[in-house]
């Protein structure tokens, strides 16, 4: 088995241990699932819809079994984890294609992480420090300078002795501001922002296209990449962020083949939207990602 193939089998088994299951009812925890009190009315007639037919069909696939259910900010704090745990054990395996020292973060806090601390966005530092010192400046520009992003990779810069290892690449004269040098003073470079899903049953799904909007409107140098890791079984939902161009690079689901098959097997038209999305790219599998990454 390759190394990403290990790494996708450990990520759902990973959560399957801890926020994948089926609740009493036998609704997946990624699904749509009927009121408490419907629930209680028909214990064993209990409404199913597309998002629960679905869900079922791909929780069978990876024999999810009954146990607790997280709470929504518990269940979206262990899908950060494993996501970033996966990019961790694959993407760092990828030297060869993409060297560099790399820095991978998980965002905790849920004030974000300072932008300015990134090279393409060091410039902002100086535009909070003339926003705290004038309310109009304030006003005007808003106070929202944070990452909300869940993972972040960011690309230290380099010492002269490793770009000069093979060859004397650079020296004393050329290419004294390129952010690659550590000696131009250059931060560490923000290369990939990642927004974990768990559901996007909310409206707050949204805030990862505003986020990547002002990411790509705001940077100085070149944008990162911005994608958006979910394990939402509905192609609908899916498609209020896959669909369009010009804001999120991708969308990536914990199991699209599965997915597929799934959607295949009990809705029509949301395979053939699926399928949609699938053709044009807008949706891979979480194994796609690592390689991505390192273009």
């Amino acid at each position: 088995m390759s190394l990403i193939s290990e790494a996708r089998a450990q990520f759902h088994e990973q959560l399957k241990a801890k926020l994948w299951r089926l609740d009493k009812y036998g609704y997946p925890s990624n699904a749509d699932k009927p009121s408490k009190k419907k629930a209680e009315e028909q214990p064993d007639a209990l409404p199913t819809n597309t998002s629960t037919d679905i869900a079922k069909h791909l929780a069978g696939q990876f024999s999810v079994v009954p146990g607790p259910t997280l709470p929504a900010q518990s269940a979206g704090a262990q899908f950060e984890n494993a996501v970033a745990d996966f990019i961790q054990s694959t993407f760092l395996k990828f030297t060869g294609l993409r060297p560099g020292d790399w820095d991978i973060e998980r965002v905790t806090a849920r004030t974000g992480l300072p932008i300015a601390k990134f090279e393409q966005y060091r410039y902002i530092g100086d535009v909070e420090k003339a926003a705290k010192s004038s309310p109009e400046i304030r006003v005007l520009l808003g106070e929202n300078y944070n990452i909300a992003s869940d993972v972040v990779i960011a690309r230290r810069p380099v010492n002269d002795e490793i770009i000069n290892a093979e060859a004397a690449m650079v020296d004393d004269v050329s290419a004294l501001h390129s952010v690659l040098r550590k000696r131009s003073g250059a931060l560490p470079t923000l290369h990939a922002c990642i927004s974990c899903k768990w559901t996007l049953r909310s409206d707050r799904a949204q805030n990862a296209r505003s986020e990547a909007l002002n990411l790509i409107r705001n940077r100085r140098g070149r944008a990162p990449h911005i994608v958006v890791v979910t394990a939402e079984p509905l192609p609908s939902r899916i498609s209020s962020l896959a669909l369009g161009t010009g804001d999120i690079d991708c969308v990536y689901h914990i199991a699209l083949p599965e997915l597929r098959a799934a959607a295949a097997a009990t809705h029509a038209k949301s395979s053939d939207l699926l399928e949609l999305m699938y053709a044009q790219n807008r949706i891979k599998d979480i194994s796609d990602l690592p390689l991505d990454l390192a273009i």
